[in-house]
């Protein structure tokens, strides 16, 4: 069953401007009531939209997310200190090359920076308050949570070019036995991209983006995106840059790669998230309520762009944020 307000998104099309909200921990049950993003924006929580109790079939409910994704692809999005926007945005569209699209004015002072990778997009958003936390210390191994970004190009010499016409250090290329290079770098803001040079890869990493997430524990991490979000569970690998064994986990363009890099680790969940652009959130509320999965932010509807989101987050608390993109969306309207 999907609700009668879902809009069924054409694929290939650009989502809509991610954005993460404030912690609701503690909150009360869901109720009208109005939340801020740290970005400013402003979200309507309404316990209306959500599918009322008997609605829904417990097959309905024990399903994954998968069959509600409207995108062959998810986007990602990066926090960081307010400070670093015009060397973040230099890094990302200069160093790395990735598609400049029109920014999101998300308020009058306030704009969320947008690349295209492929059909999704990385979200650079400054601004890191609200209850999140944020540890990028010991780089990619240093604590759990999103903790690296991969992007491919097909020539290492188009890539330290464009580094150098940036002004940064050109990256240090490895050999990773198996037919690909890979260096690590960081972008302003300390957070890790790993640049991979892979024979036939589209420049500017077109065909999509990988997404590292360093685990507390493998076995519940795994099974979250395998039976509850559905991404296809593809075989184990071995990084030899990183020195980490990854299991990757991927919807179309874009592949998680889940990993454990040690015990009791400090925790970082407002780096960077995940977005899933769906046909019903309320769907995947009801999904997630079903299973215990920890609700972050009710269902609203976000000011201004035409969306019903839920905020979920992973077993590390990782931001798995749902957008249900009406007509009247700027995604909708074909406006990226």
């Amino acid at each position: 069953m999907i609700r009668k307000s879902a809009f069924a998104l054409a694929a290939g099309m650009f989502a809509i401007a991610g954005c993460a909200a404030f912690a609701q921990s503690g909150d009360p049950a869901p109720a009208n009531r109005t939340v801020t993003t740290p970005e400013g924006a402003l979200m309507n929580v309404n316990a209306d939209l959500a599918y009322k109790p008997g609605e829904l079939t417990q097959e309905q409910l024990m399903s994954s997310t998968r069959e509600l994704m409207a995108m062959d692809a998810m986007n990602v999005f990066r926090r960081f200190p307010r400070g670093k926007t015009e060397e973040m945005q230099k890094f990302y569209v200069d160093a790395l090359a990735l598609r400049s699209l029109s920014p999101i004015q998300l308020t009058s002072t306030q704009q969320m920076i947008l690349t295209g990778v492929g059909k999704a997009q990385i979200k650079l958003s400054a601004g890191q308050q609200g209850n999140r936390k944020y540890n990028l210390e010991g780089g990619v191994k240093g604590g759990t949570g999103i903790r690296y970004f991969a992007l491919s190009y097909p020539d290492r010499q188009t890539v330290i070019d464009r580094f150098k016409a940036a002004g940064l250090p050109a990256p240090h290329f490895v050999d990773q036995g198996n037919g690909t290079e890979a260096a690590l770098v960081k972008d302003p803001g300390e957070f890790p991209i790993q640049i991979v040079i892979r024979p036939g890869a589209k420049d500017s990493s077109n065909d999509g983006v990988g997404v590292g997430i360093s685990v507390s524990n493998l076995e519940k991490s795994r099974a979250f995106y395998r039976e509850f979000v559905g991404l296809d569970e593809l075989p184990p690998v071995t990084d030899k840059l990183l020195g980490l064994t990854l299991y990757p986990y991927r919807n179309g363009e874009t592949t998680l790669y889940l990993y454990h890099a040690g015990d009791n680790l400090p925790q970082d969940n407002g780096s960077a998230g995940i977005q899933y652009v769906v046909k019903d959130s309320p769907m995947a509320d009801a999904k997630a309520k079903a299973r215990g999965i920890a609700v972050e932010t009710p269902l609203n509807k976000l000011n201004g762009f035409d969306l019903i989101t839920v905020w979920l987050n992973d077993p590390d608390g990782v931001t798995n944020y749902y957008a249900q993109v009406g007509p009247n969306s700027r995604t909708a309207r074909g406006k990226n």
